[in-house]
């Protein structure tokens, strides 16, 4: 089981980015996915998560209006579109998924790294001022 993201580079402030984390060995249409970042040093944090159904999204308050998650399950992929770019948005982002199917949780539990088992490898995102 594999989770490979990709789509990070170089941008400057206020431009976007699509980030792209495609999951192979097994589809993860019915589970809860999301999306963290780390800095060095520093913890990893959430960003944003989405249900398994698609219906639900959720954001730290840092990028929401900026950042939309999605999923496409015909093709096993989650994806991050990051717009408005700052450079504090400056981070390695990782994909993650839960590995229960078809659950719902209270909603301060999909911003919890616990709650996931698969992690993607990262991809660096760097935004120039």
């Amino acid at each position: 089981v594999q989770l490979q993201a990709s789509g990070g580079g170089v941008v400057q402030a206020g431009g976007s980015l699509r980030l792209s984390c495609a999951a192979s060995g097994r589809t993860f249409s019915d589970n809860v996915m999301g999306w963290f970042r780390q800095a060095p040093g520093k913890n990893r944090e959430f960003v944003a998560a989405i249900s398994w159904s698609g219906s639900m999204q959720f954001y730290a308050g840092s990028v929401k209006g900026r950042f939309t998650i999605s999923r496409d399950d015909a093709k096993n992929t989650l994806l991050l579109q990051m717009d408005s770019l700052n450079v504090e948005d400056t981070d390695v982002y990782y994909c993650a998924a839960d590995r229960n199917a078809r659950r719902t949780y209270l909603e301060a539990n999909y911003s919890r790294l616990g709650m996931y088992e698969y992690w993607g490898q990262g991809t660096l995102v760097t935004v120039s001022s």
